[in-house]
């Protein structure tokens, strides 16, 4: 009996010293997850960022044998979905999927978390390249002949923008700056209100991401004249980067990414990388993102971390340069 006792309380003290040595969070990524994650999309459902985010985290969430419940909080700009991760337990159970961290950090004033200390990239889910569209009725047939108009006419023609500060905004900024011009910024409420635009002619083009506008491209209601990326997409192979067609620095990189609140366990945040990254391998999903036009853009963490630094960076120097009004 005595030596029984001994046995158990050697194995005990052997366990207690191993746990000492590797620290808790070995053992709590062993186990994570034992039941549902929750992950806050900071943006209206069917949104870009909603739907790249549903399409690798279903896969993820087979994977790892627990659900991945995706809530949508859109308001102020993503913040308030963000405020909620950045103040959850650090346990890996809530999840931050958005690319606006970035965006909101060079737009606004004051923010209800802190950018740099309260969130740990993780892994980005992929880019989404944004296609400028124009209406057959302007008479636009390239990039040249739009930017040749902007400069000959300086602030008559304008542009459609999913809001201040979103993408498709920083996306035309980007071009005026690069191609030297001036145009209206017009700001709506979402990407289907300012198709409608565009295609009455009322706003002369639009930065907008490839799922909403490939349908009425391939139509002809649509002109596609150029894509801001560094390469060409699938879905439209022929039509040119911003690049291709004659505007150095004119691309804007819009992607969408995965983080965890600040002092989540190491352990949990490389499992999540690394189920994520097999999951965007995964030839159902890298078919259902091309289709979407979005490059899957796997990234160790480390890359991560530094891409997302300079992304920030990129974006207060984008607002500065534009003088785009901080909120």
């Amino acid at each position: 009996m005595l030596r029984r006792q001994l046995t158990c309380f050697t194995a005990n003290v052997v366990a207690c010293s191993y746990l000492a040595l590797v620290g808790p969070d070995a053992a709590l990524a062993d186990t994570w997850p034992t039941r549902t994650i929750t992950t806050i999309v900071p943006f209206t459902a069917g949104s870009a960022s909603d739907v790249v985010t549903r399409i690798v985290l279903d896969q993820v969430s087979k994977q790892v044998g627990q659900p991945i419940v995706i809530e949508n909080r859109g308001g102020a700009g993503g913040t308030l979905g963000a405020r909620l991760v950045a103040q959850a337990a650090p346990d890996g159970y809530t999840v931050l999927s958005t690319g606006a961290l970035s965006v909101t950090h060079a737009m606004r004033r004051t923010l209800p978390y802190d950018t740099h200390q309260d969130f740990v990239p993780v892994i980005p889910l992929g880019f989404q390249p944004m296609v400028l569209v124009t209406s057959p009725t302007k008479g636009f047939k390239t990039l040249h002949d739009l930017i040749s108009v902007a400069k000959t006419k300086p602030g008559v023609l304008n542009f459609a923008s999913t809001g201040l500060g979103s993408p498709s905004h920083f996306a035309a900024e980007r071009l005026s700056i690069s191609a030297g011009i001036k145009a209206q910024h017009i700001p709506f409420r979402g990407a289907p209100d300012g198709l409608t635009e565009v295609l009455t002619g009322r706003v002369d083009y639009f930065f907008v991401t490839l799922a909403p506008a490939l349908s009425l491209i391939e139509h002809g209601k649509l002109v596609a004249l150029a894509i801001s990326a560094g390469q060409r997409v699938t879905p439209l192979p022929s039509v040119p980067t911003t690049t291709e067609a004659g505007v150095a620095d004119a691309a804007y990189d819009f992607w969408v990414g995965l983080y965890l609140p600040a002092k989540t366990p190491a352990d949990i945040v490389v499992k999540l990388h690394r189920e994520t990254e097999i999951a965007l391998q995964v030839p159902s999903v890298r078919e259902l993102l091309t289709k979407l036009g979005v490059e899957p853009m796997p990234m160790s963490r480390e890359h991560f971390a530094k891409f997302f630094r300079d992304d920030l960076e990129a974006n207060v120097s984008l607002v500065r340069a534009a003088n785009i009004a901080k909120e």
